[in-house]
């Protein structure tokens, strides 16, 4: 069983309350998804985040065929972190842990997602050249969303180059 990682990390010039209202909010995940990908929440966004909060979406995430996914808000630290992990959908496996934290200047989010690919070792035969390179896509978009909501970073704030970084280890 092969287990992935994608870790990113974003430098917004925002408070750390900004943040959280902003990510902790299920309904804003359709804004920072690119459209192609027909993100529709169904159920379980009418409330603040909470643990054991159950959020149904439809997605198209290849070639416009539409499936369903269910995450589960596993953890909740007001204004820390949060926790989703989906119970039905694409993956094998996705747990998705959010951080955010506060900088001079404004906030560092931070996001670690472990996940494992379905079919065995076909998925991990196209992880390379399709799973791994539409993730990076969706973290991008929303690293390019985020900084046209927000503004971009001061680099001159901190040592900082204001940039999504983004790797997918294994």
């Amino acid at each position: 069983m092969k287990i992935y990682t994608m870790h990113t990390k974003q430098k917004l010039p925002i408070t750390t309350e900004e943040a959280w209202n902003f990510l902790s909010d299920p309904k804003n995940l359709q804004t920072i998804t690119p459209e192609y990908m027909g993100f529709e929440i169904q159920s379980g966004a009418d409330r603040p985040m909470f643990p054991g909060q159950l959020i149904q979406y439809k997605v198209s995430p290849v070639a416009g065929i539409k499936m369903g996914w269910i995450t589960e808000i596993t953890h909740v630290k007001h204004l820390e972190y949060f926790v989703d992990e989906q119970r039905f959908g694409p993956y094998a496996l996705w747990h998705h842990k959010h951080f955010i934290k506060e900088i001079p200047g404004g906030v560092e989010m931070e996001d670690i997602v472990d996940y494992k690919v379905p079919m065995g070792i076909v998925g991990q035969l196209v992880h390379p050249f399709l799973v791994k390179p539409k993730l990076q896509e969706i973290f991008e978009y929303r690293e390019q969303k985020l900084n046209e909501l927000f503004g971009k970073y001061d680099p001159n704030a901190q040592e900082t180059e204001g940039v999504l970084k983004s790797k997918i280890l294994n």
